[in-house]
């Protein structure tokens, strides 16, 4: 129980920051649109992310440390381009539909869209597949218990983000509060391919 809850306490406070794949899925969440299948994809990933690192594959990372570097170049360059989207969108469109109302998209671009702000996401493999491995080896035995408290944090969060996102719905009503989410959704995808590429 003690290397659960730790786990849950680790993979909560690393997962909770603002991120690329956050504001997707709080932007997908206001929307309405395959909220269940955008939470559970990014989740998901996580929980297999989180598994890589406990049973050992941290190391195969830190020995071939091309691996980042690959997906670093490609999710810089992804995260500039779908930056630069939003910000289009932000001084081009007015967003007057209610949050429920938008426009249906097909969901297999938006399910490629999460998979790509996860996986070609370096810190993501910082965060969960090194440092959550790290910390699991200091459990021992109960180290899949750790790893099953860190899933269970990833699940939580996004299912809470994305199905909570609706008690926002009355705000994002008036059109220049959709602007406003899409320029903080253009500067965060731009302040992280920076840092990806100047860090």
């Amino acid at each position: 129980m003690q290397a659960f809850i730790s786990g849950f306490a680790i993979g909560m406070s690393l997962i909770v920051a603002i991120g690329a794949q956050n504001a997707f899925v709080l932007k997908q969440g206001l929307k309405k649109q395959f909220v269940f299948w955008v939470c559970l994809l990014c989740a998901t990933s996580d929980a297999i992310l989180i598994l890589l690192g406990v049973t050992g594959f941290a190391h195969v990372i830190q020995n071939y440390p091309q691996i980042l570097n690959i997906a670093k170049y490609f999710g810089a360059t992804f995260l500039l381009v779908y930056g630069a989207q939003h910000f289009y969108t932000a001084l081009t469109q007015s967003q007057t539909l209610f949050a429920g109302e938008a426009k249906q998209q097909n969901i297999w671009k938006i399910l490629s869209i999460c998979l790509a702000l996860t996986w070609l996401n370096p810190h993501v493999y910082l965060d969960t597949v090194i440092l959550l491995g790290s910390i699991s080896t200091q459990y021992a035995a109960a180290k899949m218990y750790f790893a099953f408290g860190a899933m269970t944090a990833s699940f939580v969060f996004f299912f809470s983000l994305g199905f909570g996102a609706r008690l926002l719905q009355p705000i994002f009503q008036q059109a220049k509060a959709w602007k406003i989410l899409d320029v903080i959704i253009a500067l965060i995808m731009w302040s992280i391919a920076f840092k990806l590429l100047f860090d």
